[in-house]
């Protein structure tokens, strides 16, 4: 008589619950009519995103991707010290290419983050400069 295990891996889960919220986000982001808005709750999706997958990176890497490594970690295993050992094959994210925030800059990558968090993910919005309010206010993964 032979046992399987059924179920699911935690990975797996992970991965479902990725793609409904980029879903959530895509039909979100649809409805809205004013693209400052829109570009916003894209760069919210997008840093939440980034935020599950560093997560996840933590949680079998023991430790969060270096400010040195940055995003890009997500993406494709790290060549600078330390280097993961049991790195996925199709890394953290959907894509091989670390994507720009809707404004098409960098999103920024802070270890440890401003409040002394772990990692902080953030953009600056649409005038690409700390502060400011509406659709210029920053969107950091500490307010998420």
């Amino acid at each position: 008589m032979t046992r399987t295990d059924s179920g699911f891996t935690f990975m797996e889960i992970m991965v479902v619950v990725v793609i409904i919220s980029i879903l959530a986000g895509i039909v979100g982001v649809g409805v809205l009519r004013r693209p400052g808005e829109a570009r916003v709750a894209a760069a919210t999706l997008q840093i939440k995103n980034f935020k599950s997958a560093l997560q996840l990176y933590r949680m079998e890497q023991n430790q969060v991707p270096t400010q040195q490594q940055g995003l890009n970690a997500l993406c494709v295993k790290p060549a600078s010290a330390p280097i993961p050992d049991k790195y996925p094959e199709d890394g953290y994210l959907d894509s091989r290419k670390l994507p720009k925030d809707p404004w098409n800059r960098d999103y920024l990558y802070l270890v440890p983050g401003r409040s002394n968090e772990a990692f902080e993910v953030l953009s600056y919005g649409s005038d690409g400069e700390p502060g400011g309010t509406g659709t210029a206010g920053d969107i950091s993964s500490s307010d998420l």
